[in-house]
């Protein structure tokens, strides 16, 4: 490091990233979060310029003309696209330093633990390209369970299951590092694409994946609720005739249309469940299952997870926030949670 660009660091604020496939939230060292934006970057094909980040970016999608395309440049919890993942980074941390250009902050990002060590890489060279002094890596079950509060240093089993947009993370911890624990690249795109899927067999509806987002978040649930009687109205284009429709969904079609992604979900949790050793299990029985991510505010997730594996399950306080929070622990104290942060 160049002496400037050494003096320049010093004036940076340090920050901890959870780089999702559906949001990215930024949390800076002393204040919590202060960035919570969409991951989604619009770009002008012809020229290459970036013309907008975030939640301008998104309420563009489904909307732009041929020569602008909105992208989405992380796909199942991974970069997908570098060089606008590097725009992307770049313009969150210019952003969280309120628009000063010569600051170098240390930042730590989370990633989902089934990554290969050549996508683990492109994490941290995007974060170096985008203006980061020193980049580090922390698996995202490891820093949702310290975000949501759970003793991972101690000798005991702690069980967390992290619903993120693209990755479902099941991990079971203890003594600071993952026991057992299964990656799937199932989570909220899979459970958007599956309303898609349904409207157009069962109503002959298309609808883009904004609109089935929506449509969850009204009226999806994972297990019966009394709000079962609940309506949304669902408008798209007419499959037979090419014109716009509108139909009623209920909270059953939803829970059909979204049942097969949630079985995968609690199939990972048995199967990592399975591969727990006896006393790591005994542990749980006692203490719980831990839900965080987005997919964790699905009501009755928690309800369905308690009658398939017969154990107490919680949801987090904040669970939409626990591995920005988590990572922004062990950024700020790096002495007790310094075995939790990857190779890279």
């Amino acid at each position: 490091m160049s002496i400037w660009r050494r003096i320049c660091s010093c004036c940076s604020r340090d920050i901890a990233v959870d780089l999702g496939t559906a949001n990215t939230l930024v949390h800076v060292r002393g204040k919590g979060i202060v960035l919570n934006e969409p991951s989604v970057v619009v770009v002008d094909q012809t020229t290459g310029q970036v013309l907008a980040v975030g939640a301008e970016a998104k309420r563009m999608l489904g909307r732009t003309p041929t020569n602008i395309e909105a992208i989405r440049p992380l796909k199942d919890g991974v970069i997908a696209d570098f060089e606008i993942s590097e725009a992307m980074l770049r313009y969150f941390i210019y952003r969280v330093h309120r628009r000063r250009t010569l600051v170098h902050p240390k930042v730590v990002i989370g990633i989902p633990s089934g990554v290969t060590d050549v996508e683990r890489r492109a994490v941290r060279d995007a974060s170096l390209r985008a203006g980061a002094r020193e980049a580090f890596i922390i698996e995202e079950p490891m820093a949702a369970a310290i975000g949501a509060g759970l003793p991972v240093w101690e000798p005991r089993g702690s069980m967390i299951v992290d619903i993120g947009g693209g990755t479902s993370e099941v991990a079971v911890i203890s003594l600071n590092g993952v026991v057992t624990g299964r990656s799937i690249r199932v989570g909220g795109d899979e459970v958007d694409e599956a309303i898609v899927t349904y409207m157009h067999h069962e109503f002959n509806l298309a609808i883009g994946v904004p609109t089935a987002e929506r449509i969850k978040i009204a009226v999806g649930s994972a297990y019966p609720m009394n709000e079962d009687t609940w309506v949304t109205v669902a408008r798209g284009r007419d499959l037979l005739t090419g014109l716009p429709k509108s139909v009623e969904i209920t909270a059953p079609h939803v829970r059909e249309a979204i049942s097969v992604p949630v079985q995968g979900i609690i199939e990972a949790i048995k199967l990592t469940l399975e591969r727990t050793p006896p006393e790591l299990s005994a542990d749980i029985m006692d203490r719980g299952i831990m839900l965080t991510g987005g997919g964790a505010l699905l009501r009755g997730i928690d309800r369905l997870l308690e009658e398939d594996t017969e154990m107490p399950v919680r949801v987090a306080e904040d669970p939409l926030a626990c591995v920005a929070i988590g990572a922004g622990r062990a950024l700020e104290n790096p002495e007790r949670f310094a075995e939790c942060f990857a190779p890279c």
